[in-house]
């Protein structure tokens, strides 16, 4: 018998409320005295606790003097319950979905280790559905290509900028020429690297040859927008140096002492 009090307190019945209805089912219709002096109920308790009972919809008055009780019937009542606790699971799903989705859109996630910054990078990869957006060195292309040639396979659009190899290819590759990658990673510290799915979640991570990755990932719009605009950026950069050359945009910031400062992260000093 404890076992189905347990059940039904975990359906919001009471203890009272549970040896009452359980009660009834035993023995119905009786009195609210009867109902006490059968289950243990005290006497001074019985009528809120049935009152309770009615509210939940578990049992029935029966007309008479003095007033007699019956209760729902057992299959009846559990098929109330589900089909209020289903409704009410709906809803929540819903609600508190969406609830959590806008809470999360300012969280940023911290990842650490190389395995895991990866493992990241795939989940944006195989997660995306229309647009990737990528900006990858050549150290890290053996760790995801074959994720990103499995999209562009399914017919996402996939467009890359590369430090590294120009013969490589992921998805539409744009080879990084206009400035040589130790430049680079000298001002950034490592191999700064990004993977943007969908306008809607980006990974930017840096790798380094001296010490453990790092990434943060998140689905804030203004970050996943500045990310996915960097790589643009990088993008339009590299066919510009291809139509005027790489000579007169080495020659443009070598000569300027604050693109020497912007490119280099080193401000130019005069001897």
């Amino acid at each position: 018998m404890e076992n189905i009090y347990k059940e039904l307190q975990k359906l919001g019945f009471s203890q009272y409320e549970c040896k009452a209805y359980v009660g009834l089912l035993r023995n119905s219709p009786v009195t609210g005295y009867e109902i006490s002096k059968r289950t243990g109920v005290p006497r001074s308790m019985i009528y809120e606790v049935l009152g309770k009972l009615l509210d939940k919809g578990a049992i029935y008055t029966v007309p008479s003097e003095p007033v007699k009780y019956s209760p729902v019937p057992a299959k009846e009542l559990i098929d109330r319950l589900r089909k209020t606790f289903e409704t009410s699971f709906d809803f929540l799903e819903k609600e508190l979905s969406s609830l959590e989705s806008e809470q999360e859109t300012d969280v940023i996630w911290r990842i650490r280790g190389n395995d895991h910054v990866i493992e990241d990078m795939l989940t944006i990869i195989n997660n995306s559905k229309d647009e990737l957006w990528l900006s990858v060195w050549e150290p890290e292309v053996p760790e995801i290509k074959e994720a990103v040639d499995r999209k562009v396979a399914e017919g996402v659009n996939v467009f890359t900028i590369l430090f590294g190899s120009p013969n490589t290819q992921l998805g539409l590759t744009y080879h990084h020429n206009y400035m040589t990658p130790e430049i680079v990673q000298e001002r950034m510290g490592g191999r700064l690297s990004v993977a943007a799915r969908d306008g809607e979640e980006v990974v930017i991570a840096n790798f380094s040859d001296t010490a453990s990755a790092w990434a943060v990932k998140t689905t804030d719009p203004a970050l996943v927008l500045v990310a996915i605009e960097y790589i643009r950026h990088d993008i339009m950069i590299e066919e510009i140096t291809k139509e005027f050359g790489p000579d007169k945009l080495d020659a443009l910031w070598r000569t300027n002492h604050d693109l020497i400062h912007v490119v280099t992260g080193k401000r130019f000093k005069s001897t």
